[in-house]
């Protein structure tokens, strides 16, 4: 094995922390929020154990693919070189974009989608250019963990198994979400996922 393969195991580990600190935190918010009355959740328990299992796969196809088949080698070259740093670099922008989406929702985010409208309508930062930034970074992720280390076949698995599942998220959470009021003239003109290049930016209010 060569080098790669330390930091490799490094990175999938800290996915791996990732998701279990996030898990505590969701469950944490969402007994908050059982308190208060019209809190509803986008999709079903089906729906959660896919979106589930999509990430623990992220984790597993990945790695078993780089270190069974590939037996954690990269292919020497500058190229392969290149790949892994920019995919690593990659992966930590979503991170800071993650938290800054976690930041702006304060108590209102949660793993599960359950939306409270007695929260009101987020529209600071990165919500005040997208609707859906958590998702956003979430895609990076699913492209720059397996093509750190050329894990094609699993970058191509992951693909087909998560696209149904977050369409299927997000037009459920769409759905609970336009019935927040405020919601459909404060966000409904903005994109999912890429900023527009010029446009006017509403005012941040929360």
């Amino acid at each position: 094995m060569n080098d790669f393969a330390t930091l490799y195991a490094v990175l999938l580990a800290i996915v791996a922390l990732q998701r279990i600190v996030e898990l505590v935190w969701s469950r944490r918010n969402i007994r908050a929020s059982a308190r208060n009355s019209g809190v509803r959740a986008a999709g079903t328990t089906l729906d959660w154990s896919a979106m589930v299992a999509v990430h623990a796969a992220l984790i597993v196809l990945p790695a078993l693919e780089f270190f069974a088949l590939e037996r954690g080698e990269l292919a020497d070259g500058a190229i392969q070189r290149w790949i892994f740093w920019s995919c690593t670099a990659l992966f930590f922008s979503a991170q800071a974009l993650r938290y800054w989406t976690l930041g702006a929702l304060g108590r209102a985010w949660n793993a599960r989608a359950l939306v409270d409208p007695n929260v009101g309508v987020v529209t600071s930062g990165p919500y005040r250019w997208i609707r859906h930034p958590n998702y956003l970074a979430v895609l990076i992720e699913f492209s720059a963990i397996p093509l750190a280390v050329g894990a094609w076949r699993s970058w191509l698995v992951l693909t087909l198994l998560h696209t149904p599942v977050l369409v299927r998220r997000i037009r459920s959470e769409e759905a609970l979400l336009d019935a927040v009021p405020g919601y459909a003239s404060a966000m409904g003109d903005k994109p999912r996922f890429v900023p527009r290049a010029s446009g006017r930016v509403r005012d941040s209010t929360t």
